[in-house]
C-alpha cells in the first residue's frame, strides 16, 4: 500500500511537470544558474587556491636591469643568481624580446606601441626556485643582496604580490557570498512563484480531492517533489555544464614565462556533493513556502 501511494505522488508530481512544462522549463532555467554561479566561483577558487599553494612553496624574481649596464656587471648579477642553492630555472629577457612579449600580449592593440620614440621596457633576469623551502631560502634577504648589485634598477618577488593577492581573494570570497545569498533569495522567489502557477491550474482538482476526503499532506506532497525534482534536474545540469567548460579549457595550456605551467583542477568530489545538495535543497525550500503560503484548501 505504501508503495502505491509513493508511486501515486512521483507519478501526481511528474504529471503536474508535463502539464505546465513551459512554466518548468523557465524555472529550471533560472534555478540552474544560480548555483551555476556557485559552481563556477567554487572552480575558480579551487584553481586559484591551488596555484596559491603551488606557488607558496615556490619562489621567483623578477630583476630588471639598467639600460647602460656593461657585460661584466650583468654577468656578476647572473653569476649571483646562479649561485643561489636549490634547483632553479633561469631567464634572461632582453629589451627586445621584452618588447616583442608586450606586443604579443597587446595583439591587435599594440599598434599603439609604435607611437613611442624608443623603447621603454628594461632588460631583465627571470629566476624560478621549484622548492624554495628545501634550503629555507629568504626572499627578503635575496631582494636586498640583489638590490645592491651594480646595475639593478629594481627586484620583484613573488612573495609580496601573492600576499596582496591572498588579501584580495579574501574580499572578492566575502562579497561573492553575500551576492551568493541574494541569488539564493531570489531563486526560493522564484521557485515559490513556479510551484504557486502550478497550484493554481490545478486548483478545481484540487476541490474535488478535498471533497473526498484527501488530508492536505496527501494533496501538498506531489507539490513538494516537483520542487525537489526540478533542484534535482538543476543540480544535474550545473555539474554537466561545469564538466563541460573544465574540459574544454583544460585541454588548453596555461604558462606564465617560460617555465611556469598552470594545471587546471576539478571540483572535489565533496564539492561536486555540496553543490548538488545546494540545488536540491533550495528547489524543496522553496515548494516548502509555496505550500505554506499559497496552498488553501
Amino acid at each position: 500500500m505504501h508503495v502505491r501511494i509513493r508511486t501515486y505522488f512521483l507519478r501526481q508530481a511528474l504529471q503536474n511537470i508535463r502539464d505546465n512544462l513551459g512554466v518548468h522549463i523557465l524555472g529550471l532555467g533560472t534555478m540552474t544558474s544560480t548555483p551555476l554561479i556557485f559552481g563556477i566561483f567554487m572552480l575558480l577558487y579551487t584553481n586559484v587556491a591551488s596555484w596559491i599553494h603551488g606557488w607558496g612553496n615556490s619562489l621567483s624574481f623578477s630583476v630588471y636591469l639598467k639600460d647602460d649596464i656593461s657585460a661584466y656587471k650583468r654577468d656578476k648579477v647572473e653569476s649571483f643568481l646562479r649561485q643561489l642553492p636549490d634547483e632553479k630555472s633561469l631567464l634572461y629577457i632582453s629589451k627586445k624580446d621584452a618588447m616583442a612579449d608586450l606586443k604579443k600580449t597587446l595583439g591587435a592593440d599594440a599598434t599603439l606601441l609604435e607611437m613611442l620614440s624608443d623603447n621603454p621596457l628594461p632588460a631583465s633576469y627571470e629566476v624560478f626556485f621549484s622548492h624554495s623551502q628545501k634550503h629555507d631560502l629568504n626572499p627578503g634577504d635575496i631582494k636586498a643582496a640583489l638590490s645592491k648589485l651594480e646595475g639593478v634598477t629594481d627586484v620583484q618577488c613573488s612573495r609580496e604580490w601573492l600576499n596582496h593577492f591572498k588579501q584580495l581573494m579574501r574580499v572578492v570570497e566575502t562579497i561573492f557570498y553575500a551576492v551568493g545569498g541574494l541569488l539564493c533569495l531570489c531563486l526560493i522567489f522564484i521557485m515559490t512563484n513556479t510551484i504557486k502557477l502550478t497550484i493554481i491550474y490545478r486548483k478545481s482538482e484540487i476541490e474535488i480531492l478535498k471533497l473526498v476526503g484527501a488530508t492536505d499532506w496527501f494533496i501538498k506532497v506531489p507539490f513538494l517533489l516537483e520542487g525537489i525534482i526540478q533542484g534535482l534536474l538543476a543540480g544535474f545540469f550545473t555539474l554537466l555544464t561545469l564538466g563541460g567548460g573544465y574540459l574544454v579549457f583544460a585541454a588548453k595550456k596555461i604558462q606564465l614565462f617560460d617555465f611556469l605551467s598552470l594545471n587546471l583542477v576539478f571540483l572535489s568530489v565533496p564539492s561536486m556533493v555540496v553543490l548538488f545538495l545546494i540545488s536540491v535543497v533550495l528547489g524543496m525550500f522553496g515548494s516548502l513556502i509555496a505550500i505554506g503560503r499559497f496552498f488553501k484548501v
